[in-house]
């Protein structure tokens, strides 16, 4: 890691830290608003998402690439996702889930939070591309077809890895997990996405021991904020590599509205033991005759809402009861577990 990209870090992880303190103190709207009950019918804040997401932007505007349009369009990108993520996890009803269920609304004239999102994070994509203004390897601008391909590239590569890494916010830790699986990847690959990753990732590992530790999580606002972010990192990769890593994004996306990522990871066991790395227990039961604690697909981490349904809340301040609809499927603490994943019924439980 460079010194650029260490103190870009530091700083991503300090910011972070101190809003999550901060924004304790005084949470904007209340308390309450911000607040969620797990499945073991223990408090647990949504204020981690806010904080990660300024952490990011923080250490991003520092050194978050080469230049300063790339650490523009990475603050663009991280606040736009946070923005229309929490919105999401504030206002959202939980009526209806995933791309098919914010589609099948619009066709009956319903707007939903979870179709604004999607809308606004996309928008946000664009701007963050078109701020970047992808440039080849020498860093030489590219032409005017070529340019607006990238762009066209890059604006999905934000929008769907701000998507995907809600969907893995179903458990404690997980999507940070992720992320961090996401930037050592980037890191691998050739061009400069590992250098501007470490901003949103290291914010994003300052909070996990408060994930982990079910006190907080991410919520649509810091799952898409930092997806967002690692997307614009990405767009430093080669054109290939992006191309293969939106497929790849997209096919995950696609595939949650009919598979429980939970229960493919359930299902094998060296990603059952990293799920499982770092968190709590499962609660004890309450005397011999009681039932069995939860299976790991109801309900871990459950709490915060994202978008398909399986992150979905206990409700978002006065009434919030299913889950937000995040701008994917399954993004959320699986509960119920229906042919889509649910959103915030499983880390609520």
């Amino acid at each position: 890691m460079s010194r650029r990209s260490l103190r870009s870090a530091l700083a991503s992880a300090a910011v972070a830290r101190l809003m999550y303190s901060a924004l304790g103190r005084r949470p904007p709207a209340g308390k309450h608003a911000w607040t969620r009950t797990n499945h073991r019918g223990e408090p647990i804040t949504l204020l981690e998402g806010p904080a990660v997401a300024a952490g990011g932007i923080a250490g991003a505007l520092l050194a978050a690439g080469p230049g300063q349009r790339e650490r523009i369009a990475m603050a663009v990108a991280g606040a736009g996702a946070a923005a229309f993520g929490g919105y999401d996890d504030l206002a959202g009803d939980g009526s209806s889930k995933g791309f098919r269920g914010h589609l099948g609304a619009l066709r009956k004239g319903q707007v939903t939070t979870g179709a604004i999102k999607i809308a606004g994070i996309g928008a946000t994509g664009l701007a963050a591309a078109l701020i970047a203004g992808q440039s080849g390897a020498a860093g030489r601008r590219k032409p005017g077809a070529a340019a607006v391909t990238d762009a066209l590239i890059d604006a999905a590569l934000v929008a769907s890895l701000a998507n995907l890494l809600n969907l893995f916010d179903l458990r404690p830790g997980r999507a940070i997990k992720v992320a961090i699986g996401t930037g050592g990847m980037l890191a691998l690959l050739p061009g400069e996405a590992g250098e501007a990753s470490a901003a949103p990732v290291a914010a994003a590992i300052a909070l996990l021991p408060e994930d982990l530790g079910e006190r907080s999580m991410l919520g649509d606002s810091g799952a898409n904020a930092v997806g967002a972010m690692l997307g614009v990192a990405a767009t430093r990769l080669p054109r290939p590599a992006r191309l293969g890593l939106l497929v790849t994004a997209a096919g995950l996306t696609a595939a949650s509205e009919r598979v429980s990522f939970t229960k493919v990871i359930e299902r094998t066991a060296p990603l059952r033991w990293l799920d499982m790395l770092g968190r709590r227990p499962p609660a004890p039961q309450a005397g011999p005759d009681a039932p069995a604690s939860p299976a790991p697909d109801t309900a871990e981490h459950d709490t915060a809402e994202h978008d398909t349904a399986e992150h979905d809340t206990a409700g978002t301040g006065a009434a919030r009861p299913a889950a937000a609809v995040a701008i994917a499927p399954e993004s959320c603490q699986e509960g119920a577990e229906p042919a889509v994943d649910s959103a915030g019924a499983a880390r609520l439980g």
